[in-house]
């Protein structure tokens, strides 16, 4: 049996395995997901918003990724390295920080120019 990870708003899908991880479906859906500790829950860097409430398609938090997100596990948020799937989800991966800045200077320089 193979579950369907759709990553957002990349609109890129993918059916992996059961017990696969978000990160490692991401790397071979091409969908880039930053991360720096080689997915060992410790940057925290890999947050990606579960687009489903009951979060049926994902395994329960453990303890560690429960810890590590805080509040943010009440808000949807899954590490993705740490994520497994179980069945069919929605990811949703957040903008670059760093791409995200570029883009609201890119914006208000434009905003800026047509005035």
């Amino acid at each position: 049996m193979k579950a369907q990870v759709t990553f957002l708003p990349h609109g890129k899908q993918i059916e992996v395995r059961p017990g696969t991880t978000i990160l490692a479906a991401s790397r071979k859906a091409r969908v880039q997901i930053r991360t720096r500790c080689g997915g060992k829950a410790g940057c925290l860097m890999c947050k990606v918003i579960v687009d489903d409430s009951a979060c049926t398609g994902l395994a329960p938090m453990n303890q560690n990724e429960r810890l590590k997100l805080g509040e943010l596990a009440e808000q949807g948020y899954r590490l993705a390295c740490q994520a497994q799937i179980t069945g069919d989800v929605h990811a949703t991966v957040p903008e670059d920080p760093l791409k995200a800045a570029v883009r609201r200077q890119l914006e208000r320089q434009r905003e800026e120019d047509d005035l």
